[in-house]
């Protein structure tokens, strides 16, 4: 799998209702399978044996799902006709794929025209299926390309806020990202010194300005630090109260990757939901810790778990950065045995260089505006490089079972011929 397949595949796929018509056993047990597979945990899947015909007989009395999927055997013209006659039972919200007995084009071209994201040749395998159907929810919310980026410390006084500042000015000055970035600790915020801005407003007001659609009032809240980095000028929160609900911090990751390629989360002093909502759906993890015992031990731990939450198969997304080595040698552990206490081998190994550090972190300097600041940010980037490359930029699906590849949709909206 791509990078770019992993920005459909890899992440929890928002809350959505599937519909599958199909008589050929292998497509439903396909889909089937997908059940049990934890990035749809939140969708509800729904298989029923028949065709075009059982779709419109059952969506006569009931509302259309979020996303239709309807096999067919045949692809004359009576088909596209009874596609036709089953729009009208679906909203312009609803997406639909089709899977056909032949990879035809005219067909394809018929089907895109009328609005169908996807048209995909028998037999389908699980990771088609599956990517089609993630492409298809994600465009639905209109994140399709934008990236997740989230930084973890194992634990406090690790430097993950001011690796993630680094990154974040990495990605807008060097990568030339539009980028956002965005604490997650509401009162317990640093990252108005290290960025230098005054929070003015908090993670609740934040959320409920994006959801208003007022796009003036949303901009007021942002702290423009270069032409392509904007932070979420949020912090004001009561240190002691409760913030967001994860579902409702969920709703402004959604908000804000409709509008930038690149989003960096600090998670380091986020409440415990928070941090779960976002790594479920983040693309590349980024741990930090240092090279003292206390701190590897809970990144191993914190590793393991980030593993189980997102299904146990997530390896690849989770990268490790041991940082500060040198600033207490008496008390860390040798390079040479840290890959054995981790149980991996470091992606980054940063000396420690508190001149630098502590001026980007405390009088608000960006880090590239010295060179070896720069080079800092350049290292920081070779994790996410590959990811990032293609964000904003649409991308086609894995070959399908036929021998071809799926016939990439645009994804375009299931509705009637106007």
């Amino acid at each position: 799998m791509t990078a770019a397949d992993a920005t459909f595949t890899s992440v929890l796929l928002p809350g959505a209702r599937v519909t599958m018509f199909a008589r050929d056993r292998e497509s439903l047990e396909s889909f089937r399978s997908l059940v049990q597979d934890w990035r749809f945990a939140r969708v509800q899947m729904e298989a029923v044996e028949g065709g075009v015909d059982e779709a419109i007989a059952t969506f006569q009395s009931r509302e259309a799902p979020d996303l239709l999927i309807i096999e067919t055997d045949t692809i004359d013209e009576g088909f596209t006709q009874k596609l036709e006659a089953l729009s009208a039972y679906c909203s312009e919200n609803t997406a639909a794929i089709v899977i056909g007995p032949v990879n035809d084009v005219n067909l394809y071209r018929r089907l895109i025209g009328m609005g169908i994201s996807e048209y995909l040749v028998r037999p389908v395998k699980p990771d088609t299926l599956a990517f089609d159907i993630a492409r298809s929810l994600i465009e639905r919310i209109g994140a399709t390309g934008s990236r997740l980026v989230t930084f973890i410390g194992a634990k406090g006084g690790v430097g993950s806020t001011v690796l993630a500042e680094g990154m974040a000015w990495g990605m807008a000055e060097i990568m030339h990202q539009k980028t956002m970035l965005l604490d997650a600790a509401g009162g317990w915020s640093s990252l108005s010194v290290g960025m230098n801005f005054e929070p003015v407003t908090t993670l609740s007001e934040a959320v409920r300005t994006a959801q208003s659609g007022d796009a003036d009032a949303f901009r007021r809240i942002l702290f423009q630090a270069d032409d392509r980095l904007h932070v979420l000028s949020t912090g004001g929160d009561v240190m002691l109260d409760n913030t967001v609900d994860p579902a409702t911090f969920e709703r402004l990751l959604d908000h804000l990757m409709t509008s930038y390629p690149v989003v960096i989360v600090d998670l380091s002093a986020a409440p415990v939901g928070l941090r779960q909502a976002t790594l479920l759906r983040a693309h590349e993890i980024i741990v930090v810790t240092t090279p003292q015992l206390p701190a590897l031990r809970a990144a191993r731990s914190l590793m393991n778990e980030i593993r189980d939450l997102r299904g146990g198969k997530d390896d690849t997304v989770i990268d490790l950065i041991v940082n500060m080595i040198g600033s207490a040698q008496k008390h860390e552990i040798p390079k040479a045995d840290i890959e054995a206490a981790l149980d991996r081998k470091p992606s980054l190994m940063l000396d420690y260089k508190p001149s630098l550090f502590m001026a980007f972190e405390s009088e608000g300097r960006k880090i590239t505006s010295s060179p070896e600041g720069r080079d800092i940010a350049q290292t920081l980037l070779q994790l996410v490089a590959k990811l990032i490359r293609g964000a904003g930029s649409d991308v086609s699906g894995p070959a399908n079972d036929a021998g071809g590849k799926g016939l990439s949709g645009i994804l375009n909206k299931f509705k009637a011929k106007s």
